[in-house]
């Protein structure tokens, strides 16, 4: 599986200014991207994603003998 290298909640890290950066307009964006990453609903979306993964990464570590 390929990960996608992104800015914000999706790029790793943890709190966002919730502006765009300038230096990162240059980032190379497929065409058929049309999602939009300064929207509210998208952060919200990543967090929640992020949250049960992480808590499905803990259970997994935590299940091992």
């Amino acid at each position: 599986m390929s990960e996608r290298q992104g800015s914000g909640a999706t790029g790793g890290n943890s709190k966002t200014s919730g502006g765009q950066d300038e230096s990162k307009k240059d980032v190379d964006v497929p065409d058929d991207f049309d999602i939009d990453m300064g929207a509210p609903e998208t952060e919200k979306a990543a967090v929640a994603i992020q949250s049960q993964f992480r808590k499905y990464q803990k259970k997994k570590t935590d299940d091992k003998p």
